[in-house]
């Protein structure tokens, strides 16, 4: 999926239909690192999108320092333009975790918030969460969100029935829109719980713990080995 002008205009109002929990999941998180973290902390922001994370994370705590790294161009504009009032210290890199020229420095936290799912196969998925664990202080905190499941699984066919209901009762999308839209979410990578957090240990990452799901997506919270 490219995030083109268009697209990434439409992402803020698009997330909170197909997640109708995200801004519940951004104060959970923020919740997260401010319990871990200390005064002056920096953090690696991995497909940091239009900025809402960073703004979620950066109120009450003006001395944390933020690294938002995102292959798209537009989106970067977007955040660009929304972070600009913040007295933050901000770096916005386009690319991803294993292409953008990102601070030899070590973070004292990290996230991947509703990226993985993008990712295809399982050998770059490890390769970026690895990459991601390079870049971290030892015992540093990790977010990671993604659709979850397993297609075609009773469990998770009943998530997309709700998914289904919930887009009819809450917007004008015809069926045809609606299909299509499945159609390309059922054809992003799905993984089991299980399967992730197998995937998060191997990648370097200790203690991982679910601390959020919703229909088709689900989080946990974890530590740099």
């Amino acid at each position: 999926m490219e995030f083109n002008s268009t697209l990434a205009n439409e992402y803020e109002k698009g997330i909170r239909r197909t997640l109708p929990s995200y801004d519940a999941l951004l104060r959970l998180t923020k919740t997260f690192y401010q319990a871990a973290l200390h005064e002056n902390a920096s953090l690696l922001v991995v497909g940091s999108g239009s900025g809402n994370e960073i703004l979620q994370l950066a109120e009450q705590r003006p001395h944390w320092s933020f690294v938002g790294i995102d292959p798209s161009e537009a989106m970067l504009e977007i955040a660009e333009n929304r972070l600009q009032p913040l007295t933050n210290d901000i770096s916005l890199l386009q690319g991803t975790i294993l292409t953008a020229s990102i601070p030899t420095k070590k973070f004292d936290a990290a996230s991947c918030i509703l990226v993985l799912h993008f990712i295809e196969s399982y050998e770059e998925k490890l390769a970026t969460l690895q990459g991601i664990a390079s870049h971290l202080k030892t015992g540093a905190p990790f977010v990671l969100v993604s659709k979850y499941g397993q297609l075609n699984s009773v469990e998770t066919e009943l998530q997309f029935d709700l998914w289904r209901a919930y887009w009819r009762q809450h917007t004008k999308i015809s069926a045809a829109d609606l299909a299509n839209m499945e159609q390309s979410i059922r054809s992003l990578s799905f993984m089991g719980e299980e399967d992730i957090v197998a995937l998060l240990q191997q990648a370097g990452f200790t203690q991982p713990s679910r601390f959020f799901a919703t229909t088709l997506f689900a989080g946990w919270v974890c530590y740099k080995a």
